[in-house]
């Protein structure tokens, strides 16, 4: 196996957990120690024997792998084993059909899920072919069709369609992503190994109440918030999907829609739970992660989470933040980096707009930070803080900068 595909007891542990979180009761674990697997079966003849012995003595109606298996092998360990089959991927891509809520969601994992059924069909359907041939009664000999060729039609049918929805959602979100840009609002993604406390976080700093639980891949439907700074305004922080090792690409590829969003974002909050003795390991997937999304050019600030809970030395360097999310400790700190990080090129002004000029108010309001507001006999007073560009549009109304 290569070293991404190897299982230790930490990625088994993870498994167990997330064999739980898809709703079944794990029993026990058996782990193989061999350079590479079996092309046939994975497992190596003498483990399969062990694990159908395991099987039966636990009384187990199914059979988990840490890693994905090959059509071929999950046929193979089924007829060997005499029960269902699931790799890793299929486990996630089954919790992810329990999570998703939205309309997106669901497209996107119903899409996943297709991609990977496609290849497997074979082997669901061999006890169904009815293929026409020269022992074909009267009638159905000719072009005929099996099931598993009909299926794989409605199939590649319905990968299509959903990919088109999907592209749509893409469209959608490519507007409303112009119309973010044209009111210079700033986008804060979360992103993080789950379970790491994103959605604890996004709650502490906006004062939300999104559902939140001890569970991996408790958040799977993209929720965004507006969070407002002491100096740059109000911006908005993005909650995403969490990522986790050996994360199926069929995931990846159905979620890009939402994903892609990190590559707009201006700036990811990269958040580590650090009292997961693995957290250096998850950090990294994550980070290997953001780089495959094409977003390792976007500024990030690493955010230790559960800080609390962790009784070893605190990190401490340029772009690192130590919090609890849940306690709300540290947050102040974060949302001053936060600041200092999308602040760079924002400018304090005072403004005397006319009354006949009051209606710039209201970008004032949703693309600025306004710190004071006065009405005066003549005008309307404002100290705000702005970027450059609507700075730009209000220069005219411009009489004093402060600070």
């Amino acid at each position: 196996m290569t070293s991404s595909e190897r299982s230790d007891d930490v990625s088994m542990e993870e498994l167990w957990c997330l064999t739980e979180t898809a709703g079944a009761e794990p029993v026990c674990t058996l782990l193989q120690t061999r350079d590479k697997p079996d092309p046939h079966s994975f497992l190596g003849g003498g483990k399969v024997a062990e694990l159908k012995e395991l099987i039966e003595n636990e009384e187990c109606d199914l059979a988990v792998f840490d890693n994905e298996l090959s059509p071929s092998q999950a046929r193979v360990l089924e007829e060997a084993l005499g029960v269902r089959v699931l790799d890793r991927t299929g486990l996630i891509l089954d919790i992810f059909a329990q999570r998703a809520h939205t309309r997106e969601g669901i497209l996107q994992v119903e899409l996943a899920q297709y991609r990977y059924l496609l290849p497997r069909l074979t082997g669901m359907w061999t006890h169904l072919k009815r293929q026409a041939g020269t022992s074909a009664p009267i009638g159905t000999r000719g072009p005929g069709e099996t099931q598993l060729e009909t299926d794989r039609r409605h199939i590649r049918r319905r990968i299509q369609k959903l990919a088109e929805e999907l592209e749509q959602v893409r469209r959608v979100r490519g507007t409303q992503r112009k119309q973010r840009e044209k009111n210079s609002m700033p986008v804060v993604a979360l992103v993080g190994y789950t379970n790491a406390g994103k959605s604890t976080l996004l709650n502490t700093l906006t004062g939300d109440s999104i559902q939140t639980g001890d569970r991996l891949f408790d958040t799977l439907d993209t929720t965004t918030r507006k969070l407002s700074l002491d100096e740059a305004g109000q911006v908005l922080l993005s909650d995403t999907v969490g990522f986790i090792r050996k994360l199926p690409h069929e995931l990846v590829d159905a979620f890009k829609a939402t994903l892609e969003e990190l590559t707009y974002a201006d700036l990811l909050l990269h958040v580590i739970d650090i009292s997961n003795p693995d957290w250096e390991t998850q950090a990294r997937i994550v980070e290997e992660l953001i780089v495959r999304l094409g977003a390792a050019q976007t500024p990030c600030i690493r955010v230790y989470n559960k800080c609390d809970a962790y009784f070893g030395r605190l990190p401490s360097g340029e772009d690192e933040v130590c919090i609890s999310a849940r306690t709300g400790e540290g947050t102040k700190t974060l949302l001053y980096a936060i600041g200092q990080k999308l602040g760079n090129d924002l400018t304090r002004v005072r403004l005397h707009l006319p009354y006949d000029k009051t209606s710039l108010l209201d970008p004032l309001r949703r693309e600025a930070n306004v710190l004071d507001l006065q009405y005066l006999d003549d005008c309307v007073s404002v100290l705000a803080v702005v970027r450059p560009d609507l700075r730009a549009r209000l220069r005219p109304y411009e009489v004093e900068a402060d600070g």
